[in-house]
């Protein structure tokens, strides 16, 4: 459950035995602060959990390889995705599933339900050989299908 202190606890922990948080992204699902970190150090995954757990954590740790991917120098093209709608099943997988079929990368999302809207964020990274009015015509037909709105505009290189 949330409280403050639970994010310093966990990485104050981490600097304690030397760990670097290399990349993070933490939020709150449902009132639980969720993390994914991405650290470097000396510590197995198992010592790592030794001295990250807590009663009331659910830890996991795995030894991972880093595959560095910087947003606006790749190969392909950003753009962000928006949807706001009423709140049903299959609105993420009807999203990622067009986006999947021109080779698209959802490369972070976000979602919250406020009340009956339903509201989905997403960095989408595209080859740049997509034929990208086609897939807003795909997305747009989608979005009539959940009876939702959905917005597909290009990165703003500066705004990163």
């Amino acid at each position: 459950m949330d409280r403050p202190g639970v994010i310093a606890a966990v990485t104050g922990s981490l600097a304690d035995c030397g760990a670097n948080i290399q990349d993070s992204t933490m939020t709150l699902l449902g009132g639980h602060v969720a993390m994914m970190l991405l650290v470097s150090g000396d510590l197995s995954p198992d010592e790592l959990m030794k001295r990250l757990c807590a009663p009331d954590l659910v830890v996991t740790a795995s030894a991972v390889q880093v595959h560095r991917h910087f947003r606006g120098h790749s190969d392909g093209l950003g753009y962000v995705l928006t949807v706001h709608g009423p709140d049903r099943p299959g609105i993420i997988s009807g999203i990622s599933a067009v986006l999947a079929a021109d080779g698209g990368n959802i490369t972070g999302m976000s979602t919250r339900l406020t009340g009956r809207l339903y509201v989905l964020i997403a960095d989408v990274e595209l080859p740049e050989n997509v034929d990208v009015a086609a897939l807003m015509r795909r997305l747009a037909a989608v979005g009539t299908g959940l009876d939702s709105e959905i917005t597909f505009r290009p990165v703003e290189l500066d705004m990163l």
